[in-house]
């Protein structure tokens, strides 16, 4: 589970360059928490990426 259900921010594609500029495929996760969230009066728990979290634009509950 690497997606922000806030933001919906994933999975990152590129290529590792080497010293020698040889390419090999990458993947960067996002920094996906698993968080209790006061969503409309109730509490729920959501996976929200820490960029959320800063930003204020979740409420924990």
């Amino acid at each position: 589970m690497a997606k922000c259900d806030v933001c919906g921010k994933g999975v990152h594609f590129g290529n590792n360059v080497s010293h020698s500029h040889r390419r090999t495929n990458h993947m960067w996760k996002s920094n996906i928490k698993r968080v209790k969230c006061n969503v409309n009066g109730t509490i729920k728990r959501l996976h929200v990426c820490t960029g959320c979290l800063k930003s204020n634009k979740v409420e924990r509950a």
